[in-house]
């Protein structure tokens, strides 16, 4: 264990380059981490939403029910919640560049033997197993973006990341979908593995810590903006104790987020999980047009993703206001999904597409308002702490949207979708006047926490 931490632990400081190797060297450090945690984070979904994909396939092939397939997401669901925040608070205190190609490498092997296994115990537990390694995804992408891009382009730029959500759901599948029509269903899993496997390698080649750990100044300092008190000497990183409690249990913004998130990720991850299902039972579509439906939620939200960060960015920092906007029309296309007949597939595809153009940006604002209202030093942590409440959202869903849909039919799956989303849609009503401390140029105070402008929760 100690090995593993000195492994894990953050670069160190090394001496302030030159000012023209700054300038030269700083755009290049600022793209290269951007695009390996967008690749990086985009193969964690190759190895994370391949079940839903060929769960109907497994599911027969093994006899498995509606039931036990929901159970095997819901384990999925919280474990994933619990080990992001866990984990999260590890990664603020460790080095991106080894953390984030471990999680990649434990969670292609929990692949391999998942698709190597064939009793439900073995299945369930391994991907129970597979969702915790899954929490060293996110934090270590938020950790590096949060210290190698500013306050003031934290909306944008983390829309722009978060495009990887996009990429890697909807070639995950088109990925498992057609590994399993020519090789069969645990084909699905380890093609995804192989992929996972090389990824880790590329992130071990690429990754950095901090910019101050290659001889670069903080980002603040770089930027000109907003420079924390102190300057480079509180770059020292926090215990788990400050960061869980001070910056995390102690602050009611987050509690909010976290709360709103729950019902988002519910509603989100119902047609993920579940959609190549409904539309192969109620809509009569084919295996490969199940895994199109995925691929077509999740681009849907490529577009909608960057222009919701920077149209947030634009309005000081209003995120709340433009999540609430959002969730409306997901809203009206879970009702249109609901009511049209069977042999219009194209409709409900498009209707597939409006939710994830409209759902992706409040998933990825959630988190960035929970940045905006701590330290960049305690990113992963309370990223993690909002995202468990929305894994605890996906395990609800994962057990009751299978639930409903067995006992009572698909109608009522999706009366309890549309109930979620309207509960959502109040939460996040909460959060309209909401702006960031980043919008004023005061540093932030030593808790993190910023009394909002025009309004409060």
């Amino acid at each position: 264990m100690n090995r593993l931490s000195r492994l894990f632990r953050p670069a160190a400081h090394v001496s302030m380059l030159p000012p023209e190797q700054v300038r030269r060297l700083y755009p290049k450090f600022r793209w290269r981490i951007l695009e390996s945690t967008f690749i990086g984070y985009a193969t964690f979904y190759f190895v994370r939403n391949n079940l839903p994909v060929v769960s109907k396939e497994m599911g027969q092939a093994l006899h498995y029910s509606k039931g036990q397939i929901g159970d095997m997401l819901a384990m999925t669901a919280i474990s994933y919640g619990i080990g992001k925040f866990v984990l999260g608070a590890w990664s603020d205190r460790s080095n991106p560049r080894y953390f984030m190609p471990a999680g990649l490498l434990l969670t292609a092997m929990c692949n391999f033997l998942f698709g190597a296994a064939s009793t439900y115990s073995v299945h369930l537990t391994l991907w129970t197993l597979n969702g915790v390694a899954q929490g060293m995804g996110w934090a270590p992408c938020g950790r590096s973006l949060g210290h190698w891009y500013s306050v003031r382009e934290r909306g944008t730029v983390f829309a722009f990341w978060n495009l990887s959500v996009n990429v890697g759901g909807g070639l995950t599948g088109l990925i498992a979908a057609y590994s399993t029509a020519w090789m069969g269903w645990r084909s699905a899993f380890y093609v995804p593995g192989v992929l996972a496997v090389l990824c880790a390698v590329y992130l071990v080649a690429r990754l950095r810590d901090t910019p101050q750990s290659v001889g670069l100044p903080p980002i603040e300092e770089y930027r000109n903006e907003y420079p924390e008190q102190g300057g480079r000497d509180r770059e020292a990183e926090l215990g788990t104790r400050e960061l869980v409690v001070n910056y995390i249990l102690r602050n009611r913004y987050l509690w909010l987020f976290a709360a709103a998130n729950f019902f988002v990720y519910l509603t989100r991850y119902s047609m993920l999980d579940w959609g190549p299902t409904y539309l192969k039972e109620v809509k009569h579509a084919s295996l490969e047009q199940g895994g199109f439906s995925t691929a077509i939620y999740e681009l849907g939200g490529m577009f909608s993703t960057v222009l919701m960060g920077w149209l947030s960015d634009k309005a000081g920092g209003r995120r709340g206001m433009i999540s609430v906007i959002c969730m409306v029309p997901v809203f009206l296309a879970f009702g249109g999904i609901l009511y049209a007949p069977p042999g219009m597939l194209w409709l409900d595809l498009t209707l597939f597409g409006i939710i994830g153009f409209f759902i992706y940006p409040p998933v990825m604002l959630l988190p960035v308002m929970g940045l905006d209202f701590t330290s960049k030093k305690a990113i992963g942590t309370a990223a993690g702490f909002i995202g468990l409440f929305g894994y605890l959202g996906r395990m609800a869903q994962g057990k009751g949207i299978g639930t409903l849909a067995e006992r009572y039919g698909w109608d009522a799956a999706f009366y309890g979708i549309l109930a979620s989303t309207l509960l959502g849609i109040l939460l996040l009503s909460w959060t309209w006047n909401l702006k960031p401390r980043a919008a004023e140029t005061r540093p932030l105070d030593v808790s993190g926490v910023a009394a909002p402008k025009g309004g409060a929760a």
